[in-house]
């Protein structure tokens, strides 16, 4: 039973699991699990474990970026025959750079009576951004920093930007990131100031900031490989 439902209504929330620590997922949002017909999720076995640390049984239903148009099909029918569905990501608000916000889209198109609820809770964004120390009132979020084409140019528009930049990096090609600002913009990396969120919210989270040049060789120094995920912010002023 859907508590916020008004009448048969069909419900659709999005919502915010934790990016690390277990026990930043909110109330709401134990109770919305607790009380769906079912679960989307990207990995049934990532938030399998999410759902069993709180003793939450529900049936999950598997829904990614390879997913069909059949299974968007199968979800919104079931929506719009009065179900109630909860959307998660792996961790962190779903639908921000993530697969989600497909379905999301599907689900406004079908023009049925479907509510489209948020529960908000973590986000890696919003929580690098908190405490990196950086004034503005505006920001360009940038999603996964592309693989090979086009990083020259994105660089090139952050670095001509009076935005706070922010986007996602692999820790196999941070450093190949902070060589190309050093060879391609070289007064920006000796001027321009960065800050890293590390493995945020986890045993092993690390926040880094100062000058590109400074965080570049602090990367540099690691006497291991560097692992985890990034959150990575450039404040293009000195």
């Amino acid at each position: 039973m859907c508590g916020e439902r008004k009448g048969d209504e069909s419900i659709l929330y999005v919502v915010a699991t934790p990016i690390g620590n277990l026990e930043d997922i909110t109330l709401r949002a134990l109770r919305v699990l607790g009380e769906v017909d079912a679960i989307l999720c990207e990995d049934t076995r990532v938030t399998g474990k999410l759902l069993a640390h709180f003793d939450i049984k529900k049936p999950l239903i598997s829904y990614h970026a390879r997913s069909s148009q059949h299974r968007e099909e199968e979800i919104i029918q079931a929506l719009g025959e009065g179900k109630c569905y909860a959307l998660v990501s792996d961790a962190g608000t779903p639908a921000i750079s993530d697969p989600g916000s497909k379905l999301i889209d599907a689900v406004y198109r079908s023009k049925k009576e479907i509510r489209v609820v948020p529960v908000p809770g973590p986000s890696a964004v919003i929580s690098a951004l908190s405490v990196s120390g950086f004034f503005g009132n505006q920001f360009t979020f940038y999603g996964f920093f592309p693989q090979k084409k086009g990083r020259k140019k994105l660089l090139e528009e952050i670095f001509s930007s009076s935005r706070i930049a922010v986007f996602y990096e692999s820790p196999h090609r941070i450093l190949k990131l902070f060589e190309m600002i050093q060879n391609e913009f070289p007064n920006y990396y000796q001027s321009a100031n960065m800050f890293i969120g590390r493995e945020l919210t986890k045993m092993y989270e690390e926040l880094v900031r100062g000058t590109i040049s400074d965080v570049h060789t602090h990367f540099l120094t690691r006497d291991r490989n560097i692992r985890g995920e990034f959150v990575i912010i450039i404040y293009p002023h000195s």
